[in-house]
This record gives structure tokens, C-alpha cells and sequence, in this order.
């Protein structure tokens, strides 16, 4: 392989080299902090070597893997994603669990399947890395062995999976017998052909299983379930981590493929899109468990973003960027909170177990406050800047009934998330059989490292946007999208 080959991929080896090492850690019956310590250094490690590998590119590698800045900027968000996972995990794990190099050996390998999958430009490493992706978080989900509700979630997530591969891999044929290609852009010619039928069918197929890996309705029934009964910090990871690579995936395969020129795709996206913001945020209404009221709202969220997707062009595609990154710092800062306030053997994941949190620690209460007010799109939080983005986008584009359903979504989400303010501006009432105790956030430097990181993010990116959307706007141009 040549050197610049290597270089290129230097962030997926580092993390690949990483996981060896916590696994050599594991027989050795290295200590919980080790193996927390030698994860994080692995993904700053990697995270360093982006500027390396920033050196060499746009790089093909094989006819499987393409390097360029797309894939950079995905590449950052998952791994900074990813160490925020990590160091949010210490103190959640901390005392409780005896098997913590392998669940940190299993997020560096479910990380590194979404480093693939941003890399993908060929239906081989796609199917690669969504598996490496999925067998990762099958064992994570169900973590937890003595819980029967993180078995159920991982039984769960591991049936349905097992049917979305199983489309993907039909639909990848259907566009093999079409276009006699595997490679993305090959495969464009089939679209004006005699056999576009059938290639758009083996497209809905992949796209039944992309749907099943976002969660976007009607793909969407395990959602709720696999959020409620994983540990917190796999949610966190099932939440923002592997939506952003497989988003990163499917933007790069519609453009590739011709599929985000095609009215019929198009159409069936916006379909997608407006069931997802509907359905997503009429669930959320009725929940009053924080993790199933978080999965339908990342369902509507889905939604929001595929507006985007639908919305086409480069605005498009710098709308989809900065979604999933402020999407990712303000659910991080959301699961750290209810980390901090959880142990494995009580999680906080009632409205009720937030009763009264500014009361109890004035910061995490603040931080819960932040972080809700940019989910739901406040001004002076990232919440505010995406949905505004998403809204210009949609215009540009003349999708003028998305944007109004966008619109009345956003403010059907005001309800929910208002709710989810109320209840830690509210004294307790002490109705709770919940023994508070467990309640009671506890710090370490780790957590407050990172929520520190992640409202100054939520914050930064709310007030003052332009630098980040530079990086944006050079990512998305890499991509054959033309201009608006």
C-alpha cells in the first residue's frame, strides 16, 4: 500500500490499533481507568491525525474508500462524538461493572465502522462498515447482561437489524444486475436507462435499511424500546454517533449515485421526512420517560434533517452538516446530564427523577436548561442556527410545503421540550418512591470537561455560527451537487 494510502487512512488505524490494545488490556485484567485512559488517547490520537491526512487528500484508496474533506469533517464529528462517549462513560461505570475494557474496545470498533462508512464510495466497504457498525452495538445494547431490559433491547436491535442487512444486501444486487457496478458513481448511467426501474428498486431497498438505521418512520418501532433498556451512555452513542455516520453515508451515496437528482427518490424522501416530523413529535407528547420522549424526538429530528437532504445542492448539504453537529453536542450535553444524576443499577430516566434539579445543583440544572432550549431551537443556541438553515434551504430549493410542515413541528416540539424545562424549575414534591440519592449528580474532572466543551459549543455555535459553516461550505464542496 503507498504511504500516502496509509496516511490517509491514518485515523481509521489509529482507532483500529487502539482497540488491540484494550483488548490486550482485557486479558490482562487492566483497571477500569486504563482502559478509559488508553480509549481516549486512541481518539485524540486519531482526531490529531486528521491534519495528516488532511496533507494527502481528496485520496482514493482502492476503488472502496475515498479520503477528502466530506470525509474529514465526518470523520472529526464521530470521533469527537466518540471521546465524548468515552470520558462521559467513566463515571457512569465507574465501581459497578468488571467487564469495562470490552465495552471500550466495542466503541472504538462500532467508531471505526463509522469511520468506513463516511469513506464509503463502493457498495462492498458500505456493507463493511454498517456491519462493523451494527455487530458493535449489538453487544453494547445488551451490555448491561443482568438487565432483561438491555437483552431485550439487544435482541431487539439485532432481529431488525439482521432484516435491514438482509434488504440493503437484495438491493445492492437489484443495482449490480442493473448497472454491472458496485462503485458508486458507476452507477449513475442506470438511471437514465431501460433498467431504472429496477435500479430504483434496489435504491428503496438500501434505503429501507439506511431508514431502519436512523430510525425514520416507518422504520422506527425499535426505537423507542432500544433507547429505554440500553445503558445511557450506549444511547448517547445510538443517539448522535452512528446517525452521523450513516447521514454522512447517505448523503455521499445519493449524490454519487445520481439519486438526489431523481424526482422519484426525492419525492420518497419527503415522504419519509414528513411522516418522521408528524408521528416523531405526536409519540413525544405522550411520554414521560426521558429515553423513549428523546428517541421520538430524534425521529422528528430525523425528519428535520432529511428536509434538508431533500432541499438538495450545496446549501443542502452544508444545512445537513451543521445539523448533525449541533445535533451532537446538544444531545451529548443532554445524556451527560442524565449520566451525571445515574448509576447502572438506577438510571434517572423519568420526567419525574428532573423534579426540582436547579434546586439540587444549580450548574447541572443550567446545563439541562441550555441543552433542551437548543433542541427545541431557541435563539443563542445551535438548536436555533439549524432550524434556521433548514428553513433557508428548504426556500431555496422551493420546497415550500416541507418547510411548512417543518415549521409546525418545530412548534409542536416547543410543548414537550417546555415540559422537560419545567419540571427542574419546580420545587420536589417528595411523591417520589424513587430513592433521590441516586439522583444526585456526581462529578469528575471527565464529566466536567466535557459538558463544559459542550455548552460552550451549544453556546458558540448559537452566537456566532461563520467560522464553523466555513468548514462546512469546504466540506460540502467537495461533493458533485453543482451549485444552488
Amino acid at each position: 500500500m503507498p504511504v500516502h494510502d496509509i496516511i490517509a487512512l491514518l485515523p481509521a488505524l489509529i482507532l483500529a490499533g487502539g482497540t488491540l490494545v484494550v483488548v490486550l488490556g482485557a486479558a490482562w485484567n487492566c483497571s477500569h481507568g486504563m482502559a478509559s485512559r488508553t480509549t481516549a488517547i486512541s481518539q485524540v490520537l486519531a482526531l490529531t491525525s486528521l491534519s495528516l491526512a488532511s496533507s494527502v487528500i481528496p485520496r482514493p484508496v482502492t476503488s472502496l474508500l475515498l479520503v477528502d474533506e466530506f470525509t474529514l469533517f465526518y470523520t472529526a464529528l464521530i470521533l469527537i462524538g466518540g471521546l465524548g462517549v468515552s470520558l462521559l462513560s467513566q463515571g457512569y461505570l465507574d465501581g459497578t461493572l468488571d467487564r469495562h475494557n470490552e465495552y471500550y474496545a466495542l466503541i472504538l470498533l462500532a467508531s471505526l465502522g463509522g469511520l468506513v462508512l463516511v469513506m464509503s464510495v463502493h457498495g462492498a466497504s458500505f456493507f463493511l462498515g454498517l456491519e462493523l457498525l451494527s455487530v458493535s452495538l449489538y453487544v453494547l445494547l445488551a451490555y448491561r447482561r443482568d438487565e432483561p431490559r438491555a437483552l431485550e433491547a439487544g435482541i431487539k436491535y439485532l432481529l431488525l437489524s439482521a432484516a435491514a442487512s438482509a434488504f440493503v444486501l437484495f438491493g445492492f444486487a437489484l443495482l449490480y444486475f442493473s448497472s454491472g457496478e458496485l462503485a458508486f458513481a458507476a452507477m449513475q448511467p442506470s438511471l437514465t436507462k431501460a433498467g431504472r426501474t429496477v435500479f430504483l428498486v434496489g435504491l428503496a431497498l438500501i434505503l429501507t435499511g439506511i431508514g431502519f438505521k436512523l430510525a425514520v418512520v416507518p422504520f422506527h418501532l425499535w426505537a423507542a424500546d432500544v433507547f429505554q433498556g440500553s445503558p445511557l451512555p450506549v444511547t448517547a452513542f445510538i443517539a448522535t454517533i452512528s446517525k452521523i455516520a450513516v447521514v454522512g453515508l447517505l448523503l455521499r451515496a445519493l449524490v454519487h449515485t445520481g439519486g438526489s437528482a431523481d424526482e422519484a427518490v426525492i419525492a420518497t424522501l419527503g415522504i419519509l421526512a414528513v411522516a418522521s416530523m408528524f408521528l416523531g413529535n405526536l409519540l413525544a407528547l405522550l411520554q414521560e420517560n426521558v429515553k423513549r420522549l428523546l428517541a421520538y424526538s430524534s425521529i422528528a429530528h430525523l425528519g428535520y434533517l432529511l428536509v434538508a437532504v431533500v432541499a438538495g445542492g450545496a446549501l443542502g448539504a452544508e444545512a445537513v452538516g451543521f445539523y448533525v453537529a449541533a445535533y451532537m453536542v446538544t444531545m451529548l450535553g443532554i445524556f451527560g446530564v442524565l449520566m451525571l444524576l445515574s448509576r447502572p443499577s438506577m438510571e434517572a430516566e423519568q420526567v419525574e427523577d428532573l423534579a426540582g434539579l436547579l434546586w439540587r445543583d444549580p450548574l447541572v440544572g443550567a446545563i439541562w436548561v441550555i441543552a433542551v432550549l437548543s433542541l427545541a431551537g431557541v435563539p443563542l443556541t445551535a438548536g436555533f442556527v439549524i432550524k434556521f438553515y433548514v428553513v433557508v434551504a428548504g426556500l431555496s430549493s422551493d420546497r415550500w410545503l416541507l418547510v411548512l410542515f417543518f415549521v409546525v413541528n418545530s412548534v409542536i416540539g416547543l410543548f414537550y421540550y417546555l415540559k422537560l424545562i419545567r419540571i427542574v424549575l419546580v420545587r420536589e414534591s417528595g411523591s417520589s418512591e424513587r430513592p433521590m440519592h441516586a439522583m444526585i449528580p456526581r462529578w469528575n474532572w471527565s464529566d466536567g470537561f466535557v459538558l463544559a466543551s459542550l455548552i460552550l459549543a451549544i453556546i458558540g455555535l448559537g452566537v456566532y455560527p461563520i467560522p464553523f459553516i466555513d468548514v462546512i461550505e469546504q466540506a460540502a464542496a467537495v461533493l458533485p451537487i453543482g451549485t444552488d
